[in-house]
C-alpha cells in the first residue's frame, strides 16, 4: 500500500517530470505538425521545380516555412525547462 503522504521532495520532483512531459509534447507535436504540412508542400513543390526551374527559389522558401513552427515549439520546450 503506497503512503498517502507526499514530501516536498516528491512534489518538486512530479513537477519536473510533467515540464519534461510537456516539453516533449511541444516538440514532438510540432514536428508531426510540420511533417504533415510538408506532405503536400514538399511534393507540389518538386512538382513546380521539375517542369518551371525558375520556381525552385520560391518552392525552396514554400518548403522551409513550415519548418519554423518546429523551432516555436523548440522554444517553447526550452521556456518550460528553463
Amino acid at each position: 500500500m503506497a503512503d498517502p503522504v507526499m514530501t516536498l521532495e516528491m512534489i518538486e520532483a512530479s513537477q519536473m517530470g510533467l515540464k519534461a512531459v510537456g516539453a516533449g509534447l511541444a516538440v514532438g507535436l510540432a514536428g508531426v505538425g510540420t511533417g504533415l504540412g510538408e506532405l503536400g508542400i514538399g511534393a507540389a513543390a518538386v512538382g513546380a521545380t521539375a517542369e518551371n526551374k525558375d520556381m525552385f527559389g520560391l518552392a525552396l522558401l514554400f518548403t522551409v516555412i513550415p519548418e519554423t513552427v518546429v523551432i516555436f515549439g523548440l522554444v517553447v520546450a526550452l521556456l518550460l525547462l528553463f
